[in-house]
């Protein structure tokens, strides 16, 4: 991406409130953090697309959802943080070893480094999904039994 272009993105996303974008194509990623300053509730998660049309073309498609109501109850307006595990190949996630055995990791579960935490299964081969930082697992972000993208988060956790 050129800098005139991260340079709009920054505009945009200080004129609709974004704190955080993200976007990958086939020409790079960018992410974009700002700051948040303001003390109502923050916007709802952004979700960015860019794909290239053509080889020098950049197709790029924004979806902002509308921020809350403040007649919506809300649980805990803040983002929820963490670091997550991405998927680091297409196929299918399994949280056990096998149907009939306990889940490698559940919510709250504490891992360490090298710890397996899920199976991503990808032309037959079992492939053991392992933590790369220390945590306590705040969220399973995957389906058991269900297809995953490269990238894709699978858990979240809170670093300790």
């Amino acid at each position: 991406m050129e800098i005139d272009e991260i340079k709009k993105l920054m505009e945009l996303m200080e004129e609709k409130g974004v704190i955080e974008l993200e976007i990958k194509n086939a020409l790079g990623e960018v992410r974009l953090v700002r700051e948040h300053q303001r003390t109502v509730a923050p916007s709802p998660p952004v979700v960015v697309t860019a794909a290239p049309s053509m080889p020098h073309a950049l197709s790029t498609q924004l979806v902002i959802s509308p921020p809350q109501s403040s007649e919506q109850p809300a649980i805990d307006p803040s983002p929820m943080r963490g670091v997550a595990i991405p998927s680091p190949m297409v196929g299918t996630f399994y949280r056990a070893p096998s149907p009939d055995t306990k889940p490698y990791v559940e919510v709250g579960s504490v891992v360490e480094i090298g710890d397996v935490v899920c199976i991503v299964e990808a032309m037959k081969m079992m492939n053991e999904i392992q933590a790369e930082v220390r945590g306590r697992v705040l969220k399973i972000m995957a389906e058991n039994g269900k297809a995953v993208e490269y990238g894709q988060p699978l858990f979240l956790l809170d670093p300790l």
